[in-house]
């Protein structure tokens, strides 16, 4: 669970994170970096789709400023995983609120 988010800073099942990680159903990553920066491309998310989640939520940074392609979109809906993309805080509620039913990973950008 996301116990609290603020720009640069996660605090996930009590623990403080300050740089972005991806947030599996037993664990959380927190040395995530993408090739591109600011643009999110498949090979970024290859471990991810690994862990077959039904559900993938994106967070897009404080201001949405980290961009999801339409070709990273197609290709993981392709594999049957569901997306959701907002900017970092939504996307952490969105998050809470879907782990409780379903398996989910959240993929959060902190800054920008």
């Amino acid at each position: 669970m996301i116990n609290s988010y603020q720009f640069g800073v996660i605090i996930v099942n009590g623990r403080r994170y300050t740089s972005d990680v991806i947030i599996y159903p037993d664990r959380v990553d927190d040395n995530w970096w993408r090739r591109e920066g600011h643009s999110l491309s498949p090979q970024d998310l290859k471990e991810v789709v690994r862990e077959k989640p039904e559900i993938v939520v994106i967070g897009s940074g404080n201001s949405g400023l980290m961009k999801v392609p339409p070709s990273t979109c197609r290709w993981i809906e392709g594999k049957g995983i569901r997306l959701k993309i907002e900017p970092t805080q939504a996307a952490c509620q969105i998050y809470n609120q879907l782990q409780k039913t379903h398996k989910v990973v959240a993929a959060l950008h902190l800054t920008c």
